[in-house]
């Protein structure tokens, strides 16, 4: 994947994170992806791959892997994707690797087909979720595709020392008294901003003063920036493209929005949380399990932008509950979230 991600992000965190507790560790990627280019910085080693659908169909490209996992003498493999692990978990078994790991980190079910079953039941040893929902999710189509026993839950942490909270800079000088609602990610199908254009012209038809920060880029960037001039609110929604400051980001809004259709992880809610910013989501996938409904944020009906207007609307109107979830929220990103105590957890499961 040449794109930066929560998968991609969660290889980088977790890697750095074993590298410096003493793991010997090996990190196979895309030469020309965000991740290829950030862990050159951290001193582990590299090996640069491409990788696509269709490369387990390249026997050399499987015996090329296989003659890195013999000569770096690999025990443990861990995959994020569907595609590395067709071709990276056949040639990880055939060098004899004593793990093969499959992390999943998306809360969509696994398709029932005759490849998935044989590389699940014949080629994974272990199966990570990360969260309940993605857990759930991984046996949908077909409860004996892989024992639900060997699916270890572990959710993303989150490294506070990453995040430089004292920083008070922003991208965004507000105008006057207005509220700022923001969301961050890929501009795709999956995050749903398009509900964010509906929403802010609810928003909108109330007379109530507020900007709209969109962070990220994608495909949808032109058809997103169309559809709210069609609705009339390109001066209430701002399109910020790539985000590289995460902090000085959450700093310019007062509240987080997630439209997405479905999140395995909301990484960025815990990110929120971590901000102080309450957060509003629709209640789906594993929201519930990061949002604690009426005391971090609120969880709304899928696809109800009425309701999820209207909680947008309490929130705009109290400010006093605004600060309320944000420190609630924050709590609860410290204690539940920690990237620490999840790389622990994570040590614990592979050293077994």
């Amino acid at each position: 994947m040449k794109a930066w991600g929560g998968g991609e992000k969660w290889h980088y965190d977790i890697s750095c994170s074993l590298h410096k507790r003493g793991w010997k560790t090996l990190v196979i990627t895309n030469k020309k992806s965000v991740l290829y280019s950030r862990l050159g910085e951290t001193g582990q080693k590299l090996y640069n791959i491409k990788i696509s659908n269709l490369s387990f169909l390249n026997p050399f490209k499987v015996l090329l892997l296989k003659k890195i996992f013999i000569r770096e003498n690999i025990d443990i493999i861990i995959m994020n994707l569907s595609a590395d692990l067709k071709v990276a978990g056949v040639a990880a078994r055939l060098a004899g690797v004593r793990r093969i790991i499959y992390r999943r980190g998306s809360a969509i079910p696994i398709k029932n087909r005759w490849l998935n079953r044989f590389i699940f039941r014949n080629i994974v040893t272990d199966i990570i979720a990360n969260s309940r929902e993605t857990k759930t999710t991984v046996l949908k189509n077909n409860p004996y595709l892989f024992p639900a026993g060997k699916i270890k839950v572990i959710y993303n942490g989150i490294d506070i020392k990453n995040y430089d909270l004292n920083n008070k800079n922003t991208l965004y000088n507000r105008k006057r008294d207005e509220v700022i609602l923001g969301n961050l990610g890929r501009l795709v199908n999956q995050k749903g901003q398009k509900y964010l254009v509906d929403i802010a012209l609810e928003l909108k038809n109330s007379n109530l003063n507020f900007k709209v920060l969109i962070g990220g880029e994608g495909p949808l960037m032109r058809d997103l920036r169309a559809y709210a001039e069609r609705l009339g609110v390109s001066d209430r929604v701002v399109f910020l493209g790539f985000i590289d400051n995460v902090v000085e980001y959450m700093n310019s809004i007062d509240i987080f929005l997630l439209t997405s259709l479905w999140e395995g992880f909301g990484y960025v809610i815990i990110e929120a949380m971590l901000c102080s910013k309450p957060v509003v989501a629709f209640n789906i996938s594993s929201n519930p399990e990061l949002i604690d409904d009426g005391r971090t944020g609120f969880l709304v009906e899928f696809g109800n932008t009425d309701d999820f207007a209207e909680k947008i609307k309490l929130l705009i109107e109290d400010k006093n509950l605004r600060s309320h979830f944000g420190k609630q929220g924050q709590t609860d990103a410290r204690k539940r979230f920690s990237a620490e105590a999840v790389v622990s957890e994570l040590e614990d499961f592979l050293s077994h």
